[in-house]
């Protein structure tokens, strides 16, 4: 007879790892939207003129929570044997990434989200994967089909017409004869973050095992972000991390959005396809448009559809040329490596948490 843990796995293991990730990426898609609205939420409940729900809590309290499901999925890899083998130059390479991906890429797409719209943030964020092939192409000599340049040409394009189409407002800068909002300039930045962070890992993490990968990554990058926040903000901004509003908020999100999203995200990983887990994780801007209008009542404006439509575009094409790129052999392996994690979620663009 079996008991109630094994019931439960075996059940767990008959779900289609395609259910998880689809499930995952509408968690990751409609999260900026969730952000958001969180964030409305706390403006109409200010505790002396400050937000409790600011992003910077959000975000730092969110990271936690994601710190303790990596803990408790990869904790068996950190252990003496494996830890030995990194050397200094792996440690090197793991903070710059966490530095770049955990703390200043997500800082600058949160900070984003508070000055221009959820679609502009989702839509600019494509601009990592183009980037990222491209750096990959120059630095790393990789090689590229036909299909993947003229993907990333396309989203490129659209992403470039998102931002420099949309209405003119105050919080605009002028950049080069174009008026450019400062949060479409900050998720371009964190796309940036974003692309160099996974060139340095492709070309130094490869063989770093995932579990400590991850950890590190989210560990740092928090920590880093924490006190980056201090420095610019001031230890006012942390003041209401522990308002019972936040944390009642924050259950939720911590629960499902984090928690369930990083759980889904994994368990699909483990049970599909890179070429499979390539082309779910290709849907989440179109999740990220989808839930700014159902959360939000955020309708798109000419300008994302114009750049949308192209992203979208790029986004088939590239998975077109993926898909003739990536042999039958490599195609039906699983995603159990950094490595192969990297390149799905270079692919990917900000998830969104």
């Amino acid at each position: 007879m079996l008991t109630r843990p094994r019931r439960r796995h075996r059940i767990i293991h008959k779900i289609p790892g395609q259910i998880y990730l689809w499930l995952a990426i509408l968690i990751f898609g409609g999260s900026s939207a969730v952000t958001r609205k969180l964030t409305e939420i706390g403006a109409q409940h200010l505790i002396d003129g400050r937000n409790p729900i600011s992003l910077c809590n959000v975000l730092f309290v969110g990271n936690l929570c994601a710190l303790i499901v990596l803990i408790i999925i990869y904790w068996r890899q950190w252990n003496k044997t494996t830890l030995k083998q990194l050397s200094r130059k792996d440690w090197l390479s793991l903070t710059i990434v966490a530095i770049l991906s955990g703390a200043i890429a997500p800082g600058l797409f949160f900070q984003a989200l508070a000055l221009t719209n959820v679609n502009n943030v989702v839509l600019v964020g494509r601009l990592e994967p183009p980037l990222t092939l491209a750096l990959s192409v120059w630095l790393l000599k990789d090689r590229v089909n036909f299909w993947e340049v003229v993907g990333a040409i396309a989203a490129f394009i659209g992403v470039t017409l998102t931002i420099i189409l949309e209405p003119k407002s105050q919080a605009m800068m002028d950049v080069g004869g174009f008026h450019v909002g400062l949060g479409e300039i900050l998720a371009v930045v964190g796309a940036v973050a974003l692309a160099v962070s996974t060139i340095i890992g492709k070309q130094h993490l490869s063989k770093i095992p995932l579990g400590i990968y991850s950890i590190f990554r989210t560990a740092l990058g928090t920590v880093i972000f924490f006190f980056i926040a201090l420095t610019l903000y001031g230890k006012e901004h942390f003041m209401d991390v522990f308002s019972p509003l936040l944390w009642q908020w924050m259950l939720i999100y911590g629960v499902v959005i984090v928690v369930l999203g990083q759980s889904f995200w994994i368990q699909g990983l483990k049970a599909c396809t890179v070429s499979v887990v390539s082309l779910v994780g290709s849907f989440t801007p179109i999740v990220g448009i989808i839930a700014a209008y159902l959360i939000l009542q955020e309708a798109p404006t000419l300008a994302q559809y114009v750049g949308g439509s192209l992203i979208v575009v790029g986004i088939f094409l590239s998975q077109l040329g993926i898909r003739r790129k990536i042999s039958p052999r490599a195609a039906a392996s699983k995603v159990a490596s950094t490595q192969a994690e990297q390149k799905v979620e270079g692919g990917m663009g900000f998830k969104g948490i």
